[in-house]
């Protein structure tokens, strides 16, 4: 009896690829050029994010940025497109688990992520319990930000997982790509754009640089954090090249200091143009910051620390800063009060620091009327025509300071959970940076920058927004494989 003849696999499957790669060709060639290398895109980025869920963390974040430009010039395109990829990359990270019959939570004392994961569990807790007492039904307002907080614990699993050390150069490259992206957005509309009026620098015909986001703030503070990422590595790299000469005559190591130092100039233009002065103030401690924790003995590292904000101070004190940059610095400090606001004049010099005075009142307000759990997570925004000021009717959406916006949203159990989540980031920062070497101490001097920054610019304003968070998970992420190289 004949034995049936089986198909070739490996040519069949050749062909079935040929012809799916023939018809995709025909379809790209028919459309718009523009569309066409969108899309190609987007296939690439989904194939990457299967092949390794990391490709899809980096994607999540460098699409999740565009969501106010999607939403406003795009409305066609799915505005949160960056949640795809995010969902993307777990889904395959699981169904690998799943073949290989091993899904590792982040539980038991050896996991890295375990010391982050609790705290940012318990935040999530309490921060639920705000729900409870919500002026709005908690799915318009709250559930939104509970799933963000979700999402950073998520990624921040992830990227424990699926990272080591050795994917520390990629993961690098790929915040710089978003970085480089978004600091070339931002100071081409600086230079050559017309901007927002209310965008328009005093004294000059050039509009603050808000890149994808639509607001230079919160940009400013993505671009904040990132630079400081970039200066922590490169700041490592070039002690190491000068302390061992000899060990950095290797061309790849002087093209990566080339191309760090060259990301870090677009980033720190990028942050002048957004005008944000309170990315400014934050970059200037996250330098503090890191200028503390570069000399290995401590007291250098102290006397650097003061001697970097005595150079400040001194560029300052005898008018060597610019004199445009010094008044943004410093003009806020004379409308500045902790009274009541409600009887001070308005005008257009102290309009808008006498604005966030007034939700950070209305802030204090909501936080006296619900001490415990505030008004719910989420609804600063529903809750505030109750505890609006006479002349400030309208919500911004924020209190325009974190820790105000979480004492009226989740009370004071909530900003406490919510301390003590960064009190531990720190610390293990803190400790990264005095065990870790080469590469990896770079990461985390970076990564204590960039907390620093984060915590500085949130005096003044709420920077969650426009999916930064996502931003945040890799950052933290990163933070759990710089411990595992710790030696």
């Amino acid at each position: 009896m004949r034995t049936p003849t089986a198909w070739p696999t490996k040519p069949l499957l050749e062909g079935t690829g040929l012809l799916l790669a023939l018809a995709a060709g025909w379809f790209l060639a028919r459309l718009p050029l523009p569309m066409a290398v969108a899309l190609f895109g987007l296939a690439a980025l989904v194939v990457g994010t299967v092949a390794e869920p990391l490709v899809g963390v980096v994607a999540g974040i460098f699409v999740g940025l565009l969501r106010a430009y999607l939403q406003r010039e795009l409305p066609q395109i799915p505005a949160q497109m960056g949640h795809f990829f995010i969902a993307l990359a777990l889904a395959a990270h699981w169904a690998r688990g799943l073949l290989y019959r091993r899904l590792p939570l982040p539980v038991g004392r050896e996991h890295p992520a375990l010391s982050l994961f609790l705290p940012i569990t318990a935040f999530l807790g309490v921060t639920a319990l705000s729900l409870w007492n919500a002026t709005e039904p908690f799915l318009d307002f709250g559930l939104p930000e509970l799933v963000k907080w979700a999402e950073i614990g998520l990624v921040l699993w992830l990227v424990a997982e699926r990272a080591t050390p050795r994917a520390l150069p990629a993961l690098i490259g790929g915040i710089l790509t978003v970085g480089v992206f978004q600091a070339g957005v931002g100071l081409y509309q600086f230079a050559f754009l017309e901007g927002p009026k209310p965008f328009l620098i005093p004294g000059t015909e050039f509009y603050r640089a808000y890149g994808t986001f639509d607001q230079p703030n919160p940009y400013a503070g993505a671009i904040g954090m990132m630079l400081a990422l970039t200066v922590g590595v490169l700041g490592v790299q070039a002690l190491e090249c000068a302390g061992h000469f000899s060990g950095c005559r290797a061309q790849q190591r002087w093209a990566g200091l080339a191309v760090l130092l060259s990301g870090s100039a677009l980033l720190g233009g990028a942050l002048v143009a957004s005008w944000s002065r309170g990315a400014w103030i934050g970059f200037v401690a996250a330098l503090a910051g890191m200028a503390l924790a570069l000399p290995r003995k401590a007291r250098w590292g102290v006397i650097l620390s003061v001697g970097l904000v005595t150079l400040f101070l001194a560029l300052y004190a005898t008018g060597l800063l610019p004199e445009r940059v010094a008044a943004r610095l410093t003009e806020f400090a004379a409308d500045l009060r902790l009274q009541d606001v409600r009887g001070v004049g308005i005008n257009d010099a102290n309009y808008a620091v006498i604005e966030r005075l007034a939700h950070w009142q209305s802030a204090v307000e909501m936080w006296r009327a619900h001490f415990w759990t505030g008004v719910g997570l989420g609804g600063y925004e529903p809750a505030y025509p109750a505890f609006a000021l006479i002349n400030w009717p309208l919500p911004l959406g924020h209190a325009h300071n974190i820790y105000l916006n979480m004492l009226a949203e989740t009370g004071l159990l909530g900003l406490m959970a919510y301390l003590l989540f960064w009190g531990v980031v720190f610390w293990q920062t803190w400790r990264a940076t005095r065990r870790a070497t080469g590469l990896a101490r770079g990461v985390a001097i970076g990564l204590l920058g960039a907390w620093t920054h984060l915590t500085v610019h949130h005096l003044f304003d709420n920077l969650y927004v426009n999916n930064v968070h996502l931003l945040v998970g890799l950052l933290l992420g990163m933070l759990t494989v710089v411990r595992t190289a710790e030696t």
